[in-house]
């Protein structure tokens, strides 16, 4: 690293990508400050963070939040905003080196455009902001030279593999899963399962919406998403394998049938730390992975019969347009509900489904439209398991 310090807004750091990025700062404070800290509702934890860290300014985005943590921050002068608007108007501070986006779900688009049209890198950790508006954010990055270095570990697998080889043609991809807490069953068992189970992870541990994303699939169908935009790839170019000991993060092969995969121990800190250090790799005292502790790595199909939400995002990408952003809303809302026992398993699948059916379809949209096609799927996916209850 050079001598000046990274100075780092985190958007979402109270969630589980968060917190761990200020685990990475806290071990690399010789090469990172923080100067902006967001976070949705959990405004005890902001404050223990912002007091530690110190940040320039923080943004609680539950409004009825703000005048706690205005007081509470009062003698350490740290700024204190509230609501959406704000997370989107702070990361134009000129003091910003990089921005994690962190936010889940379709609330962090807003902010994460805001930070590309001032210029400022990106270190993408919000998978939904590429799904729902791909086109829209990478012509912008274009436009304004803005990189987006990303944190999820296949896509950072996908980018470590292209360091040294960005003037080679990809021939194709494979994004691994590791199946969840339910490859291997069928439907029957799907029909009768409950949020309890479904929020067990193998391998990861992450947020809720992720972890049932990850059971159902859907995450896998998201990635798919957001690789396509990332690497400018087609459908046809990119490929899904279960890997169910979570080694292999995912594989490039080239156009000369040479393959290179990015291994390691799943550790969501090694993207995180990667995507904010990059072009540096930085020392680490992770744990480290040893081969005699794994014999055997395994490789097998997605079952997308059963797990219909990986196929449905294979659907939406080629259908292209606002497909998409109806994926993504109405997975949103079935995730919510299946978290709330109001729906079954089975039952996201066939919610978003049914938006794909149902919504609008707009082949080009503008930013307007994506707003408009969530709020319509929103609405439309609530009357959907109204009927289904």
């Amino acid at each position: 690293m050079g001598e000046k310090k990274k100075n780092i807004a985190i958007l979402g750091s109270t969630g589980s990508i968060g917190t761990q990025a200020l685990d990475v700062i806290r071990a690399n404070s010789d090469a990172f400050t923080v100067e902006v800290l967001t976070g949705s509702s959990n405004a005890d934890l902001l404050i223990k963070q912002a007091i530690e860290f110190n940040p320039n300014a923080v943004v609680i985005a539950d409004e009825s939040k703000y005048q706690y943590v205005k007081d509470t921050l009062q003698p350490h002068d740290i700024k204190v905003y509230a609501g959406a608007k704000a997370i989107a108007e702070v990361v134009e501070m000129h003091s910003i080196d990089l921005v994690l986006t962190a936010i889940v779900g379709y609330a962090g688009l807003e902010s994460t455009l805001a930070a590309i049209k001032s210029g400022k890198q990106i270190a993408l950790a919000n998978k939904e902001t590429l799904v729902v508006a791909g086109e829209l954010v990478t012509a912008l990055a274009k436009e304004k030279g803005v990189n987006l270095y990303p944190v999820d570990s296949e896509h950072s697998a996908i980018f470590q593999c292209l360091a040294g080889e960005f003037h080679n043609p990809i021939e194709k991809i494979y994004l691994t899963a590791s199946g969840g807490p339910f490859r291997g069953k069928d439907r029957e068992f799907l029909s009768t399962v409950k949020k309890e189970q479904a929020l067990k992870h193998p391998n990861w541990d992450m947020g809720a919406k992720i972890t049932i994303d990850s059971a159902s699939l859907m995450n896998k169908g998201l990635e798919v998403i957001e690789a396509k935009w990332l690497f400018g790839l087609k459908a046809e170019q990119i490929d899904v394998i279960v890997h169910p000991q979570s080694i292999v993060h995912s594989i490039v092969q080239f156009t000369d049938g040479s393959m290179k995969a990015q291994m390691g121990l799943p550790d969501m800190k090694l993207p995180i730390q990667y995507a904010m250090g990059y072009p540096d790799r930085m020392k680490s005292d992770f744990p480290r992975f040893n081969f005699i502790n794994y014999p055997q790595l395994t490789f097998e199909q997605a079952d997308t019969k059963t797990f219909r939400n990986l196929a449905l995002a294979f659907e939406a990408m080629n259908k292209g347009g606002n497909a998409p952003c109806v994926l993504n809303a109405a997975n949103e809302v079935a995730v919510e509900a299946f978290l709330k026992d109001k729906i079954g398993f089975l039952q996201m699948s066939d919610i978003v489904e049914q938006c794909l059916q149902t919504v609008h379809f707009i082949s080009r949209p503008s930013y307007t439209d994506y707003v408009e096609t969530d709020k319509e799927t929103r609405r439309v996916a609530n009357l959907k398991m109204r009927n289904t209850q």
